[in-house]
């Protein structure tokens, strides 16, 4: 459902973004109206996106992402090969963004406030794990991002929406 680029973008917007018309949607993503009303009634058949009916008027129809967050096991499509290469598309399609945002904020990091490149960091860090070590390690830290999530600060002041890509995974030989 999700391995067509349009779907993951759609549902990408909505979550970060909020709820918005097929209309706002398309001009944001530079297609047309009646592409992204499909797709969006796709997303819906699935229940990854509902109907916002209170914030419709007329033939307007608003849309929201049904959850923060898409998860799914690595291994929850391996009887499924059709499943699986989906599931491998969507991954990489997920790593080219991270990478596209990550360009998007070193090109424009030196023009931000001080405070905003100070707080901000890239790096990496190599550990010896075994499987269920690796699996605590993962849930840990997203058990502490959903935490910063769900907290808000009293004013907002300058607060801005920041990207946290976690990965961890095993290093596979060359």
């Amino acid at each position: 459902m999700l391995a067509h680029p349009l779907r993951l973008r759609l549902l990408g917007l909505l979550r970060m973004d909020g709820p918005a018309t097929a209309t706002r949607l398309a001009a944001k993503l530079h297609t047309n109206t009646g592409a992204t009303s499909y797709h969006l009634r796709q997303l819906a058949d699935v229940g990854l996106v509902v109907e916002e009916p209170d914030l419709g008027t007329g033939r307007q129809r608003w849309w929201r992402a049904a959850h923060d967050v898409s998860r799914f096991g690595a291994t929850d499509f391996d009887d499924d090969p059709d499943a699986r290469a989906a599931v491998a598309w969507i991954e990489a399609n997920w790593v080219r963004w991270m990478a596209e945002q990550t360009e998007r904020w070193l090109k424009a990091a030196p023009d931000l406030p001080r405070p905003w490149r100070e707080a901000a960091s890239i790096g990496d860090m190599v550990l010896r794990l075994d499987p269920a070590r690796l699996r605590s390690l993962n849930e840990e830290l997203r058990q502490v991002v959903l935490r910063y999530r769900d907290e808000s600060t009293a004013d907002g002041a300058d607060e801005r929406d920041v990207f946290v890509f976690l990965s961890a995974f095993p290093r596979v030989e060359e």
